[in-house]
């Protein structure tokens, strides 16, 4: 009887230790942590930015391979910003009733020839946010600057090289050449989206249903992507002091 007292009161201390330190669960948390954060690429691309043999986004960009892994963007681009362009509740009825989602749209750039735009739907904002953001760096693009305006012939890339149109929806927006100094003559979302892309100067017009963020955010991406599809000669490249990455 004394021996089984002594067992029990023996597991009884061994319980209590580990009650107190709480060592046993704390470390595998923060295990399991560190794991999730470690990049693990899945891609060919990824393993070879991972590897250091790409150390350009514009090498991606340019092949036309589609960009699946977002911590490829965080590595060839680490100082990108965001921006949260619209966040909505979307209602859809169904036989059960009300269903209730949000829809965001986010930007991302790096003020310096890059640009990237996301939309995401999902039950929470939270993650519908983060999502639309990764989906944004997804669709990260370069955009063409230039000094395209006769007023100004600084010589720097500062606005857009030549008259561009792009749409999205019923919205059309058309981008001129603007002299330094001038601004972005646009919408607030417009002019946080040529922020992030590096242009300071342009004028822009848009026609059709501009009250809608999404489609006006759209048609300005379009535009931007549009300027890439031009290819001009050495010498009009100097002329307009377009900006080769």
């Amino acid at each position: 009887m004394v021996e089984k007292k002594q067992e029990k009161e023996g597991q009884k201390q061994q319980a209590n230790k580990t009650k107190d330190s709480g060592s046993g669960r704390k470390p595998s948390f923060r295990r399991r942590e560190e794991e999730e954060t470690i990049w693990i690429p899945k891609t060919k691309i990824g393993k070879a930015v991972q590897d250091g043999e790409i150390t350009d986004i514009g090498v991606i960009l340019d092949s036309g391979t589609p960009i699946m892994e977002v911590e490829i963007v965080d590595t060839l681009l680490p100082n990108l910003e965001e921006e949260i362009l619209d966040v909505r509740r979307v209602q859809r009825t169904l036989d059960s009733g009300r269903r209730t989602r949000f829809s965001v749209m986010a930007a991302v750039g790096d003020k310096n020839g890059h640009v990237g735009l996301g939309l995401v739907k999902g039950v929470e904002a939270g993650p519908t946010i983060r999502k639309s953001i990764a989906r944004a760096k997804l669709n990260i693009i370069e955009v063409k600057r230039g000094c395209g305006s006769w007023e100004c012939g600084c010589m720097q890339p500062h606005t857009v090289p030549f008259k561009i149109s792009g749409k999205g929806g019923s919205v059309k927006i058309v981008l001129k050449p603007a002299p330094r100094g001038l601004g972005i003559v646009a919408s607030d979302n417009s002019q946080k989206i040529l922020g992030l892309a590096g242009i300071t100067d342009v004028w822009t017009k848009t026609e059709g249903q501009t009250r809608t963020i999404i489609n006006q955010s759209l048609a300005l991406y379009d535009a931007l992507k549009k300027l890439n599809r031009f290819k001009s000669s050495e010498e009009e490249d100097k002329k307009l002091a377009i900006e080769k990455k």
